[in-house]
Order: C-alpha cells, then sequence, then structure tokens
C-alpha cells in the first residue's frame, strides 16, 4: 500500500494495483502443496515493493501476511498527518534499513492518533493491530473524541507612538521581550519574533495574519515614551472572532519597564490558562536598551547595520559588563560577518569565540552562545563532538531558538550528510517562525543536500514572495537552477543576488559558473580574471572551476578555502559540481583534513 495506488473518486476512495499478492484457483487450500493450485509472488527471500512504505519483514525477504499491510497503512497514514514519510533516507538501501532499525520522528498530532500511527508502525508484526478492522474501530472512536487546541499567539511589534521614531527599536523590543517570557510558557505555541515582526507597518486584518501564522490569538500594542515617561497599551485578540480577550494601559517610569513586560505576560497566561515562569534576575535599564538597539540593527544583517549593531552591543556592556546578552549578541555579529563572507573566517572566530566564552561565563545556558561555539568547532576546529556538545546544549532550551536549530541544520547535520534530520529540524524551525528567509534559505539549501532540485527551487520561490530581496535565497535557487540545467534562469536568479550583496563570494562566483554552463566562455573567463583578483580563491572559485573542468585550479581554491576556514567549505558534500572528482586522492585528503572522510 502506497499514496499512488490510493484514488480518491467523487464516488469514494479506491485502492489500485495488487501486483503482490497471493494467487490460487477457486477453493485451494493456501497450504496446498500443488503448484499448479497456488502461486506465491511475494516469496520468501524476495524483496518486492516501493522501499519508503514497506514493512520491516518485507524490508528483510521474509514471510508476510496482512500485518504487513497494516505497517503500509501506518506509514501513509504518518504521511497523511504530518505531510512527510515516516522513513525518508538518501536511498532505496538506506531507506529499507531505517524501517528495519529506526523509529519515526514523533507525530506532532492528538495522542489518540498518534497511538494508533505507532502502533502500526510496530517492528514485531505480533505488535501492531492484528486485524484492519480493528484499526478501523480505533480510528473511529479516535475521531469521535474531542481534541483540545494548543494556545498559540503571536506577538505583533508594537506601533511606536513617541514623537522621537528613533524610539522605534524601544517599540519592537518591548514586545520582543514580552513575546520571549511567553516563550518560557511550557504548553503555549509562540511564533517567534522573525514571523511575527513581518506584518510590521502593513495594515492587515488580524484574522489573515492569524490564519498566515497559525495562531489562535493576536497581541497587539503601542507604546509612547517622553522622556522618562512611557505609556503602553496592549491588547490580546482572538483571532477567531476579533473579539477582546483582555486590554490594558500602563503609564510609568522608564525604570518600571520589566514590571510592564511581567505583568503583561502574567494577564496573557491568566487569559489563555497557562502558567508563566518567574523572571530569572534585574537587568540595567540602561545597558538593555542598548541591547535593544544591537538587536534592532543586527536583524537586517547588511555590512552597515551590522556595524551599528557592534556599537550598541559595545555600549551595553560598557554599562554593563556583566550583561551576558550583548556578550552573546557580540558572537553572534561575529559569526555572521564571517558566514556572509564581510570579513575572513580567521580573523573573525576568534573574536567570536572569546564573545561567547564571556556570554556563558555569566549565563551557562545561553542558546545562541552555545551555538555559535558549536559552529566555530566545526568550521574553524572540524571538531565535530565539541560541536555536537555545543549544539545539544543550545537546543536545551524550551522551546529551540528558530535559528539555534538553523545553525544546527547548516554547520553539523548538513557537513556531515544527516540530509534527512537537516530536513526535518528546517520544518520544525518554519513551524514557529514561518515567514523567517535564513529558515527558508535553511530548508531550500536542505532540499538541494537532498538532490531535491525541483522541490528546491519551488521552495525558495515561495519564499521569494515573502521578501524577494533576501540574497542568499537567490543565491540556494540559482545554484539549484544550474544543477538542474537551466543555466540562463541561474543567471538572471544569480545577477540579482550580486546587485543586493556584490561582497558575496559564492554571488560573485556562482554567476560566473551559470554564465559558463549557458556557454558564454568569453564572459565567464571575463569575471574570472576579475574576481580572482578581488575575490580571491575561494569555494565559489572552486566551483566555478569544478564546472569549467580546470581541476589543478578547484584543488587550489579548495586549498586555500581550507587555508581560510571558509563557511562554504563545509558544503562541498552537497553541492554535485565536485562528484565527478571524489575519487581524486586530492579530495579524499581534503576531507580526512576536515574529519569529513
Amino acid at each position: 500500500m502506497k499514496p499512488a495506488n490510493i484514488l480518491v473518486t467523487a464516488n469514494g476512495v479506491k485502492l489500485l494495483d495488487f501486483g503482490l499478492a497471493k494467487m490460487g484457483s477457486a477453493g485451494a487450500s493456501p497450504a496446498s502443496d500443488d503448484p499448479t493450485q497456488a502461486v506465491d509472488l511475494t516469496e520468501v527471500g524476495a524483496v518486492l515493493g516501493t522501499a519508503s512504505y514497506m514493512s520491516p519483514e518485507q524490508a528483510k525477504g521474509e514471510a508476510t501476511d496482512a500485518r504487513s499491510d497494516i505497517f503500509s497503512f501506518g506509514v501513509v497514514l504518518y504521511e497523511m498527518l504530518s505531510g512527510r514519510r515516516a522513513f525518508s533516507r538518501n536511498s532505496s538501501v538506506e531507506t529499507m534499513a531505517a524501517i528495519v532499525r529506526d523509529e519515526p520522528t514523533p507525530l506532532d498530532a492528538p495522542a489518540s492518533f498518534s497511538s494508533i500511527v505507532t502502533r502500526c508502525l510496530r517492528k514485531s508484526p505480533a505488535s501492531r493491530f492484528q486485524a484492519m478492522n480493528e484499526v478501523r474501530a480505533a480510528l473511529e472512536q479516535s475521531s469521535a473524541a474531542p481534541t483540545a487546541k494548543t494556545p498559540s499567539i503571536a506577538v505583533l511589534p508594537f506601533a511606536n507612538m513617541s514623537a522621537d521614531k528613533e524610539n522605534e527599536y524601544f517599540s519592537d523590543g518591548l514586545a520582543e521581550e514580552i513575546l520571549n517570557l511567553l516563550a518560557k510558557i511550557p504548553g503555549l505555541k509562540v511564533i517567534a519574533r522573525t514571523s511575527a515582526f513581518a506584518f510590521k507597518g502593513k495594515e492587515q486584518d488580524i484574522r489573515k495574519i492569524a490564519e498566515t501564522l497559525n495562531v489562535g490569538t493576536i497581541l497587539e500594542g503601542s507604546v509612547r515614551r517622553a522622556g522618562n515617561r512611557i505609556r503602553v497599551t496592549a491588547q490580546l485578540i482572538e483571532a477567531e472572532n476579533g473579539s477582546h480577550l483582555w486590554s490594558e494601559r500602563y503609564d510609568r517610569d522608564m525604570t518600571d519597564v520589566f514590571a510592564i513586560q511581567d505583568e503583561i505576560a502574567q494577564a496573557i497566561s491568566e487569559a489563555l490558562k497557562v502558567r508563566l515562569a518567574p523572571r530569572a534576575h534585574a537587568v540595567n535599564i540602561e545597558a538593555y536598551q542598548n541591547y535593544l538597539k544591537g538587536q534592532y540593527y543586527l536583524v537586517y544583517a547588511t555590512p552597515e547595520r551590522l556595524a551599528k549593531a557592534k556599537e550598541f552591543f559595545e555600549q551595553a556592556l560598557a554599562i554593563d559588563p556583566n550583561y551576558a546578552p550583548a556578550y552573546s549578541g557580540q558572537a553572534v555579529y561575529y559569526y555572521m560577518l564571517a558566514t556572509f563572507g564581510v570579513k575572513p573566517t580567521r580573523d573573525m572566530a576568534p573574536l567570536a569565540r572569546s564573545a561567547a566564552e564571556k556570554a556563558l561565563a555569566i549565563d551557562p545556558v545561553n542558546s545562541d552562545a552555545h551555538s555559535v561555539l558549536a559552529v566555530l568547532a566545526g568550521v574553524c576546529d572540524y571538531d565535530w563532538k565539541v560541536a555536537e556538545t555545543h549544539f545539544r546544549k543550545a537546543m536545551a532550551a524550551e522551546p529551540v531558538p528558530p535559528l539555534v536549530r538553523f545553525r544546527y541544520v547548516l554547520y553539523y547535520l548538513l557537513p556531515l550528510g544527516r540530509v534527512p534530520d537537516a530536513m526535518e529540524q528546517s520544518r520544525l524551525a518554519l513551524q514557529t517562525d514561518p515567514l523567517s528567509m535564513p529558515l527558508h534559505f535553511g530548508m531550500a539549501w536542505s532540499l538541494s543536500a537532498a538532490k531535491q532540485y525541483r522541490e528546491a527551487n519551488q521552495h525558495a520561490r515561495r519564499a521569494l514572495e515573502i521578501d524577494p530581496n533576501f540574497f542568499q535565497i537567490l543565491v540556494a535557487m540559482g545554484l539549484v537552477q544550474i544543477h538542474a540545467g537551466f543555466a540562463e534562469e541561474a543567471i538572471a536568479t544569480l545577477k540579482r543576488a550580486v546587485e543586493l550583496a556584490p561582497w558575496h563570494n559564492m554571488s560573485v562566483w556562482s554567476l560566473t559558473a551559470a554564465y559558463y554552463q549557458a556557454g558564454d566562455r568569453e564572459r565567464s573567463q571575463e569575471w574570472t580574471r576579475k574576481l580572482a583578483e578581488s575575490h580571491g580563491h575561494t569555494v565559489g572559485a572552486a566551483l566555478y572551476y569544478a564546472v569549467a573542468g580546470e581541476v589543478d585550479a578547484m584543488f587550489e581554491a579548495l586549498d586555500e578555502a581550507h587555508r581560510q576556514r571558509e563557511v562554504f567549505l563545509l558544503f562541498i558534500q552537497n553541492q554535485p559540481y565536485f562528484d565527478r572528482y571524489r575519487a581524486d586522492p586530492r579530495y579524499q585528503a581534503l576531507l580526512q583534513k576536515m574529519n569529513l572522510a
């Protein structure tokens, strides 16, 4: 049983294709030894069928019966409930091994349904439902039982009603701090900042926003600041009917801002009948304001904005040298300069490491700091055990910050070839931050690593509808188009990426490769001469030389990228350009140096 054989028609559901079945003449005993009376088309020792929907006994070539179909039904039901396959690996052999050995990722579904799927997918036939009528009865009973909705909320950016527009960082920061407090409440789904703040400055119906973000409630508000006085208004709105569940106005001194955040979060937790944990410790108000300004500029991720972020983090630490969030903000700043190719990794890594370690000395569970140290362990040291340790600590937070999952995908799972896990982590991150462009980049990059180029291209196109100027998505999309043989499309896509980020090595070198693949050798050679002087030999250069078949130049570029600890070197295993060179001893030696052999 598999989805391709289940047809939904106007007259109901039809089950097709009984290719793996037993035939016998009328009245013949199934146990008959007469070969003229029964032929077993599914012989013991033969592996027949579609790998993703096999039962463990089928994958091992053992005897099968109706309980094998129940397992396959469980796989189909899992896919219907989750939108993904229960056992999906890079090849049929790996998929069958997973079916025999592994358990699928737990379903995000009502417990009654999840338990039915789990029982269908037991490895031992004796542990499953023994007949399909048992499965049907369990499903009917589960469907009849009422299910409670999980409380969910999106905190929209608070409107800045102050005369000074520079106070926008404060209104954004106030909303983000309330969001962070709510995110610590067990059992409450809170949409991450990136997605909630995507509606900033846009007049949209609350119900439409809630539908887009898949939440039941929306918190919106405004901030008016005059000198040391602030007025904060906030209202909690039920998305289904637009009614107000709670609203309040606060007129306070600036020094009371943390009390306001706590009171709003407490009121929301009471309205939604969930429990709020107390705030950990007090914070210096001036250091906090500078930290908010740093975060405000860090989000935009351009070289100019990043420089502003650094300035405000430094000011926060000058006021309060023990303010851990400002140190972790610095660590992320240096890490972003390296990963975006603005500054060399070897120059930025010691600064990022120092800032992250200072943050952890004050706050040992700081997720951002642990994730930055994990990235550096992989990118600079190729120490995957240390990277794993730091990522485990970073992801111990509840809920896991979406950008921490993003770093886990890009700088750990994909380099180690764990592509299905990378896609699953990207999916989980997008559940709480569905409009985040970095997360969509991570998903497109993971799909490309799985060689699902059509799906990767489609995902990138959908993401560009959210933000057509996010250059990283354009780079991922352009590379996918080159892989798929659409060189002209890739040229148009990568040209736009270069316009947006002319300093980005992978963008400009990928465009050069697209020109070569399109047959415009003169243009590609012209670009190569320019880039060798301005951007140096990088992984992007190696990618171009791989496409052009210039093998020695390709390995020179890869060796230089290794010396410089260039971030994109981690992804060479995911790039099909290098497929034909993988048997070369120089390639194998490079993998050895990166502990990826």
